[in-house]
């Protein structure tokens, strides 16, 4: 475990905490089982990291990767034993849809060390909704989503713009002194502001490995797709992203990748469940409980 400590002490130094996500504040960070999801790159670990750092002592305290080396030979069962066992409360695991088998033993930490909190993040939305049924009544899920465009101003201009209403936006009750222009500020916001790491110089290199990851990974493992699959999704998305917003064709769209027309509307929702498109639907009902498709963006 000493390497263990050393990767989160190392961690926690290089963490700032001048820009917090709007997440932050709302989390019941006292709660015993505590989940944070959200699309990768969002956030969720500096989010973690900040609050380690600020209220929390390295004394009783753990932050891991559900992905290091050492679970290729230890259990997460065994390591949230060791960390009790040596006075340990605060418990953060981050990637955890990267270790197998993890909605059980987050189960049996959680109903064998009641004084233990626990903390865990997972990027595979799919997943994690996925394994969340296992712990539906011990864990408070929470999902993170991109950068407002108040966060993005707050981010990458340092303004500092007050929560507002769908009421008062509407109302024209906005006071926005600072900011003399603000529509070339959201086509930038449109462009590179959703990932916080839009503000670093790489956010297309890193932006294609969210999508690369999340389109050869995430939807094929969670669905049991065939690694063919992957190049349909892809050419889904650069079909979608030519054209929103817009109201989708299904059996054109089916036609255009190869897919079966039932087929396609399981990849829109996969695609939606990941955090990679948005679906606007009418308030009809289906089968799925879930209204016909009007817009994609």
């Amino acid at each position: 475990m000493k390497t263990l400590y050393q990767k989160f002490e190392t961690l926690l130094l290089n963490t700032t905490t001048d820009f917090k996500r709007y997440l932050y504040e709302d989390i019941s960070w006292g709660s015993r089982m505590i989940g944070v999801i959200g699309g990768r790159g969002v956030g969720k670990t500096t989010m973690i990291l900040q609050r380690i750092k600020q209220h929390l002592s390295v004394k009783n305290t753990l932050y891991v990767s559900a992905d290091d080396m050492y679970f290729s030979e230890h259990k997460l069962i065994d390591l949230a034993d060791e960390f009790h066992k040596n006075a340990g409360e605060y418990l953060f695991i981050d990637e955890i849809h990267k270790y197998a088998d993890w909605s059980r033993e987050l189960k049996n930490i959680y109903d064998s060390y009641p004084k233990l909190k626990v903390v865990f993040t997972g990027s595979s939305i799919l997943d994690i909704l996925k394994g969340s049924a296992d712990l539906s009544r011990r864990a408070i899920i929470y999902k993170l989503q991109g950068l407002s465009f108040r966060e993005y101003l707050k981010l990458f201009h340092h303004y500092d713009v007050p929560v507002l209403s769908l009421a008062q936006i509407i109302n024209n009750e906005i006071q926005l002194a600072d900011i003399e222009h603000p529509l070339p500020l959201f086509k930038d916001y449109l462009k590179r502001g959703y990932y916080p790491f839009g503000i670093e110089n790489e956010i297309n290199v890193r932006l294609g490995q969210v999508i690369v990851q999340t389109l050869e990974t995430d939807i094929p493992q969670y669905a049991n797709l065939n690694v063919g699959t992957a190049r349909k999704l892809k050419r889904l998305l650069s079909i979608i992203a030519e054209s929103v917003p817009f109201k989708p064709n299904f059996t054109k769209i089916a036609a255009m990748i190869g897919v079966s027309r039932n087929s396609l509307d399981d990849y829109f929702l996969y695609m939606e469940q990941a955090g990679l498109i948005a679906q606007l639907r009418d308030e009809t009902g289906g089968i799925r409980g879930l209204g016909k498709i009007d817009k994609v963006y």
